[in-house]
């Protein structure tokens, strides 16, 4: 039984898959760093090539070539795609780079001049033909079979639902819209239909992700809507899966999203959930980084949302550390995170990252002093999770069990999403349950981060 550790990083996972290989069939690789957005490219990607005809292989050495998607959005997010680069070449010898930080290739080649090639985020068709010139298909249309759903790589029950690529923003801290683009939202119907072919394939869960979730459908010129998101998560919302949203900037619309999401059933709908990215709430260094510096307003607005459906989880991130930050408005933030409430937060400590307009910023903040800051953040955040983890405790909840091991169930509430999230661990009586059930149980015990209950 393992526990969710409150620092967990989605941008440090990584996601390996095995298949049986048939004789004489090429097989690739795949390492996916990064956010559930790459995962997500990756997905796409190993279903083309599953596609063609090729094998996808759980190793380094069973493969004839590896494909390494990375992360460029941090530094330290760098590093980590140099050595995971540098390890399969060591491994394998025989490597394609792709995503966000293929964004800089002299950046990779000069690091690993022996990648066979180089490729940004979301080109699809550029990673094929790389693969292409270093392994040829050798499709065999009578032994290999394509699941309908494609290749994933989450467990079967629960699957990332990207609505849009890109951002419209312009925040100081952030590389984003250079490395993807401009918001470009996909058709309602493509999006419905992926959902649809998930959830008939056992997916229980759908996990929608873009990089502004609020703004989806808003670049395009000839929308019925102000706010197409509302009409696609309500259709979302009818297919008998539990719908999570993340990523969700706090525009004013957002007050008729959160009504969806009281009538939840067992069967299915919008989850009373909801992943804001604050970053900080203290209006100079909001606007410092170029977002909306209007946090007293957004109390209003949190405050509204849980009149309106009294059991919604809000989760957010911050940053600590921007540059020009003072200790009175580090306070201001952990004021406000004291009225705030929120149920799960993430911290991070600034970091420079090439290109971005924050790094030109004066006063940038020592690194022990970001330290001290991260650690008052998160000491603050934990007791906030602690005490309304126990206020659950007699009660009864819905989860989604995750994995079934010798010890216990690991299982997710409502509240919960996968890896960046706590969990719910039943200890007796779990022996008949599966990875996918959706069970009621009773909470008898709670963690800083974690719960503890029963079968009710």
């Amino acid at each position: 039984m393992s526990q969710n550790p409150p620092d967990l990083r989605p941008d440090l996972a990584r996601a390996r898959i095995s298949e049986t290989r048939r004789d004489g069939q090429p097989t690739i690789g795949m390492v996916s760093l990064g956010c559930p957005k790459a995962l997500v490219d990756s997905e796409r990607i190993l279903t083309r090539l599953r596609a063609e005809g090729y094998g996808i292989s759980a190793d380094y050495g069973g493969a004839d070539a590896v494909i390494v998607n990375t992360c460029g959005f941090l530094d330290s997010a760098k590093a980590e795609s140099l050595d995971a680069i540098g390890e399969a070449l060591a491994e394998n010898g025989r490597v394609i780079v792709t995503g966000c930080l293929g964004a800089e290739p002299e950046y990779i080649t000069g690091a690993h001049p022996k990648v066979l090639a180089v490729t940004g985020p979301h080109q699809y068709e550029q990673v094929l033909d790389a693969v292409h010139g270093a392994v040829p298909p050798a499709p065999d249309p009578f032994v290999d079979l394509l699941p309908s759903t494609g290749i994933s790589l989450t467990p079967r029950h629960y699957s990332y639902l990207k609505i849009s690529e890109g951002c419209n923003h312009a925040c100081k801290f952030c590389i984003i819209p250079d490395m993807r683009g401009k918001l470009a939202s996909r058709p309602h119907k493509a999006v419905l239909r992926e959902a649809e072919k998930l959830v008939e394939a056992g997916v229980r869960e759908l996990l929608v992700i873009s990089q502004d979730t609020s703004a989806y459908g808003t670049d395009w010129k000839d929308r019925d809507e102000k706010a197409p998101i509302l009409s696609l998560a309500r259709d979302l919302g009818q297919l008998g899966a539990w719908v999570r949203l993340h990523y969700v900037y706090p525009y004013p619309h957002v007050r008729e999203l959160v009504p969806m999401m009281t009538d939840l059933m067992a069967t299915g709908g919008v989850l009373p959930y909801l992943d804001i990215p604050f970053q900080h709430a203290h209006p100079d260094t909001l606007r410092r980084m170029a977002r909306p510096a209007a946090a007293a307003r957004t109390l209003d607005e949190i405050a509204a949302w849980r009149a309106a459906c009294p059991d919604l989880a809000l989760r957010s991130t911050f940053i600590v550390g921007y540059p020009g930050e003072t200790e009175a408005e580090f306070q201001t933030l952990l004021d406000w995170l004291d009225e705030a409430q929120l149920d799960r937060v993430g911290c991070f400590k600034y970091e420079n990252v090439d290109g971005a307009r924050s790094n030109a910023l004066p006063d940038h903040v020592p690194e022990e002093v970001k330290q001290d800051r991260w650690d008052r953040f998160m000491k603050k955040a934990q007791a906030i999770s602690e005490a309304r983890l126990e206020a659950k405790v007699g009660k009864r909840m819905q989860v989604i069990v995750d994995l079934v091991e010798e010890d216990a169930a690991t299982c997710r509430t409502m509240h919960d999403a996968p890896e960046i999230d706590g969990n719910l661990f039943i200890d007796e009586g779990f022996e008949g349950l599966s990875a996918g059930d959706i069970v009621t149980v009773e909470v008898d015990e709670a963690g800083e981060y974690d719960l503890w209950g029963r079968l009710a």
